[in-house]
């Protein structure tokens, strides 16, 4: 279990499921970063431990066609906002998930080196919960106490550093309200 580790490293209010999907950062102190990710398992469907069990590399291929073509990929994010609220971390913020994928930031590639990477159940086109973004704030928040050189401007989505590969969050990410709401 993960949480016995200090608040820079764990969201205190997340539920605790460690991966092994993660590994060390090349600088400790060098996270700058905060990547908006969106995932649903299967696509479009909500609910359930799908998700959990992807990013633990324990889903089952035989639950659903899609499942066949991932179910081998060893990829985690820092945390999962479900679609109630629910925090889950796989990651401790200090260390290296693998979340973002070829990826570059502002010109610096590989932004797992550097980011922390919070998955929302969702899908690109429907829109997400009050209940998401009030935890998405919450959690941001408190990212952004530890790790200073996180600023608004450097909190994007997947697509901002994986552009033409990936579309995340999607155009029904309210980015304007969650902006906001970060110093309401």
């Amino acid at each position: 279990m993960i949480n016995h580790l200090g608040p820079a490293e764990f969201f205190p209010a997340a539920q605790s499921c460690p991966t092994t999907h993660w590994d060390t950062r090349p600088k400790a102190d060098d996270v700058s970063l905060l990547v908006i990710h969106n995932i649903s398992l299967p696509p479009k469907q909500f609910g359930g431990s799908y998700i959990e069990q992807f990013f633990c590399g324990q889903l089952d291929k035989d639950k659903h066609p899609y499942f066949v073509e991932i179910a081998d990929m060893r990829v985690s994010a820092h945390c999962l906002i479900k679609r109630n609220g629910q925090i889950v971390q796989f990651v401790p913020f200090s260390q290296r998930a693998w979340h973002a994928g070829k990826s570059s930031f502002q010109g610096r590639a590989i932004c797992n080196d550097y980011s922390i990477g919070i998955e929302l159940e969702g899908s690109d086109d429907i829109p997400y919960t009050s209940e998401q973004y009030q935890s998405l704030v919450t959690v941001s928040r408190h990212i952004m106490t530890y790790y200073p050189h996180i600023n608004l401007s450097r909190i994007v989505g997947h697509n901002d550093i994986a552009p033409g590969r990936k579309t995340d969050p999607g155009s029904a990410f309210n980015w304007p309200f969650f902006r906001q709401s970060l110093f309401a």
